[in-house]
């Protein structure tokens, strides 16, 4: 397979204006005053030719600056907001990773509540109330992925800049727990070793139980990589006090179980496995979840993943966990196993739902749900829904739009919306968790 390096590629508008052989648009320095905040985080102001959007300001701030395509870059605050603060990070405003350093916490959550709100306004749900946001940060991020490329010779590991295809090496990352930015700030040696001639790769680390889990993507099948290599990777694991290294999703050393709590059971994921981005975060999204089932005596938990809810849930209530990624559910089955006792029967079906959702008569048996789709929400699973005999659900999302469009489909089916709660795990970014608890 040919590798690929978006690293060298341009940037997406530039491709654009190429292929449509117009000119660069030429910078225009203006003075503006910032009416709103953005949905993907960028400040908003009211141009001749209609929205220009512009990064790292603040609604209510007047500023000269740089306009080139409906976007801007600040040359001078002229009047700062008393929402401002400073950033926490040296790396803010070049790497991508977060957008929102700059505003004080209290507006901050707010805006993400009223992204909600608003999306479900937009569907005719405006009487629904949002609870305020719960900030579910804990000690940071346990879930990160980084990039690695060569650059002028040297080996640079850090995150893509936003909207564009540069690398911005890190010297700190804040929004990371402490262990896993302490091994950030060296993973250029582990990356030395799995670069390829040609390309770059993806770093996903996971900050277990036990350690860090390391799984690198796009170095190659690990069979593929010379003896040599393979004992050098293996020693870096060492060095680096790593839990399991895996590369494209094969194991080169695990030293010890890279394991996670979820509830009473212990899980061990499968490499670049997905879960949520902090612990505080799943513990939060899952007390609301059960909150909304409880009384349930069976339970259907659909894109289960490796079990975040569903091995909760079945302290409660049997369980069925339908996933598409088999690795992810065998993971999730062996945990429930493990547990013995301390659970009620946990089943497992393989089914990619997006495609085949899983119909009103297989839902027959069940009296509750839950459901945690990709942020394309699962529309055709919310109709099967709909015409089961669910009586309770918990609607877990992270896409106010795609979660505004599902609820309603639900609510026309009689459903009541009995908790909406917004939970922000991706601190300084535009991303919300949401939990929506329904009752028929």
């Amino acid at each position: 397979m040919k590798r690929t390096n978006r690293l060298a590629r341009g940037r997406p508008h530039q491709a654009r204006q190429a292929r449509k052989g117009a000119s660069p648009a030429v910078p225009e320095e203006r003075e503006l005053l910032v009416t709103a905040m953005g949905a993907r985080g960028d400040a908003t102001a009211d141009g001749p030719e209609g929205v220009i959007y512009v990064p790292h300001a603040l609604p209510g701030e007047r500023l000269r600056a740089r306009v080139s395509g409906g976007r801007a870059e600040i040359i001078e605050l002229l009047e700062r907001s008393p929402e401002r603060q400073e950033a926490s990070c040296r790396h803010f405003g070049r790497c991508g990773g977060c957008q929102l350093q700059h505003w004080r916490e209290a507006p901050y959550l707010e805006w993400k509540r009223m992204q909600v709100a608003e999306a479900l306004g937009k569907r005719g749900l405006g009487g629904a109330e949002v609870a305020p946001t719960i900030p579910a940060w804990g000690q940071g991020r346990r879930r990160a992925a980084f990039h690695a490329a060569r650059q002028s010779g040297q080996v640079r590991v850090g995150f893509i800049e936003r909207g564009g295809a540069r690398l911005t090496p890190i010297a700190q990352c804040p929004a990371l727990a402490p262990p896993l930015e302490a091994l950030a700030l060296n993973l250029a040696l582990l990356a030395e070793l799995a670069l390829p001639a040609r390309g770059e790769i993806t770093i996903h680390c996971l900050l277990a139980d036990a350690g860090v889990d390391v799984a690198i993507k796009g170095a190659g099948r690990a069979e593929l990589l010379h003896r040599a290599a393979l004992e050098a990777l293996s020693a870096m694991a060492e060095r680096l006090d790593l839990a399991r290294l895996s590369i494209d999703g094969e194991p080169i050393v695990e030293r010890r179980k890279p394991l996670l709590r979820m509830g009473k059971a212990l899980v061990a994921p499968p490499p670049g496995a997905f879960l949520q981005p902090t612990a505080l975060g799943e513990e939060t999204l899952a007390r609301l979840a059960l909150d909304g089932l409880k009384g349930a005596a069976r339970v259907i938990d659909l894109f289960s993943g490796i079990g975040t809810f569903a091995l909760r849930v079945a302290e409660q209530a049997e369980v069925l966990a339908a996933e598409a990624d088999a690795e992810m559910l065998a993971a999730l089955k062996k945990a429930a196993d493990g547990a013995g006792g301390a659970l009620k029967e946990v089943t497992t079906l393989r089914r990619d739902l997006l495609r085949t959702p899983m119909s009103s008569l297989e839902m027959k048996k069940f009296d509750a749900a839950v459901i945690d789709p990709p942020r394309s929400g699962a529309r055709l699973q919310a109709e099967q829904i709909a015409r089961a005999p669910i009586r309770k659900l918990a609607y877990v999302s992270c896409d106010p739009g795609s979660f505004a469009r599902d609820v309603k489909v639900l609510v026309e089916h009689g459903f009541t919306l009995t908790k909406i709660t917004p939970v922000d795990q991706f601190r300084w970014s535009p991303h919300v968790e949401i939990v929506g608890t329904m009752e028929r």
